[in-house]
């Protein structure tokens, strides 16, 4: 009887030479970048598959939908398109990284209540009691996560877009502003 594939020993699908043993050095590199990268919450709220008919069939491509925040009111959303999945996911969040904006918090909520438009999109948010938790939609969801609130309240009317309803929210983040920061712009002192 010859050895089994996979077993402990010679060649065979599972064994310690040629090629398996190869790949886990090669990876290590690739380890440490994705160690170095992690500092952020990254998200891909959507995949989106869209199809071009061509004389030999259809040909695809992808667009991805990623939200990347530091969890400490630091939030960005970007959207990639490529002929594959990884490359379009890559782009999102390279964009979202980029695109990073500072978001007024208070504690783990918001300051005071909002509303965001997008296009035909509207997101509401409420600022809510500690162990609330975030009551939001998936879409809307990544993006609070991915700024560090904890507990909030949403609700999304009109259009429910993926993409929308993440513009519409970064819209109404953008806008938060906090007691010091509306006394300073308006040259008040807070008594």
């Amino acid at each position: 009887m010859g050895k089994q594939p996979g077993g402990s020993g010679g060649g065979g699908f599972g064994g310690r030479e040629g090629r398996g043993g190869d790949r886990r050095d090669k990876t290590k590199g690739r380890r440490r970048k994705e160690e170095r990268q992690s500092e952020y919450k990254e998200t891909v709220v959507k995949i989106n598959r869209c199809a071009s008919v061509q004389k030999g069939g259809r040909r695809f491509s992808f667009a991805a939908l990623a939200v990347v925040g530091d969890e400490r009111g630091r939030v960005g959303v970007g959207y990639g398109k490529a002929n594959e999945v990884p490359p379009a996911v890559n782009k999102a969040l390279k964009e979202a990284r980029d695109s990073m904006v500072k978001i007024s918090i208070l504690g783990d909520t918001i300051p005071h209540e909002i509303v965001g438009e997008f296009s035909a999109s509207k997101v509401v948010l409420k600022p809510a009691a500690p162990g609330t938790g975030v009551i939001a939609g998936q879409s809307v969801r990544a993006v609070l996560d991915a700024c560090g609130v904890r507990n909030i309240l949403s609700k999304a009317y009109g259009n429910t877009n993926p993409i929308n309803l993440v513009k519409a929210t970064m819209t109404a983040l953008r806008a938060l502003r906090t007691k010091e920061e509306v006394a300073a712009l308006r040259g008040v002192q807070i008594p």
